[in-house]
């Protein structure tokens, strides 16, 4: 793959990854929410779903995907279903010192995959653009895993930083009301991705 090309997709997938989808919104409301405590665990969901969408993409997943309306209808529905099910969590969540509970960061790491590798746009989104960027004159699959790894490279650095800033906004907020109100920011948030994933047409 020529450097030039490989530039070229490094700079979409930047312009890409700075408009907020599905995945940001749960990072900013989980990290608003729960603190740093998150931020890793957050970070490494969304590496592990970008790395399943985009792999299952170039597997063909993104064209069955594309040619078939009812399994996109049900996997966008799943998605957009456990969005409203994480904000609504986070909107109730308890607000105490003595309340709450600590953070688990397998349960972080596995919403943030769950969200990330469910989202059928994603994985259309994938199998539309990654072959732009695809020289047919030489050998796919040392292409793909180059792509495929700066992708997810490119996608993490762009959770982290999101991850972090909510993260520090959060642990500035000490009092009950305060924190229940960032609490009901995230989860509203949540629950307004769910809704724009089940608004998405196939």
């Amino acid at each position: 793959m020529a450097i030039e090309t490989w530039l070229g997709f490094v700079a979409a997938t930047v312009v890409m990854l700075a408009i907020p989808g599905p995945t940001i919104l749960l990072v900013i409301g989980q990290s608003l929410g729960a603190g740093s405590r998150s931020a890793l665990p957050l970070v490494a969901g969304v590496a592990l779903g970008d790395l399943t969408a985009m792999t299952l993409s170039l597997a063909g997943l993104g064209a069955l995907l594309a040619a078939s309306a009812t399994l996109f209808t049900v996997l966008k529905f799943a998605g957009a279903a456990y969005l409203v099910w994480l904000g609504v969590k986070l909107w109730r969540a308890p607000v105490a010192a003595e309340a709450a509970a600590p953070v688990s960061a397998r349960r972080a790491m596995r919403d943030a995959y769950v969200v990330t590798a469910l989202n059928p746009k994603g994985i259309a989104f994938f199998v539309a653009f990654v072959p732009l960027f695809v020289d047919a004159s030489i050998a796919f699959l040392p292409q793909a895993v180059v792509l495929v790894a700066t992708f997810v490279g490119l996608a993490a650095v762009n959770a982290g930083i999101y991850a972090l800033l909510a993260s520090r906004l959060s642990g500035a907020v000490r009092r009950p009301g305060v924190r229940r109100a960032f609490n009901r920011c995230g989860g509203t948030m949540l629950v307004g991705a769910g809704v724009a994933t089940a608004s998405m047409r196939s």
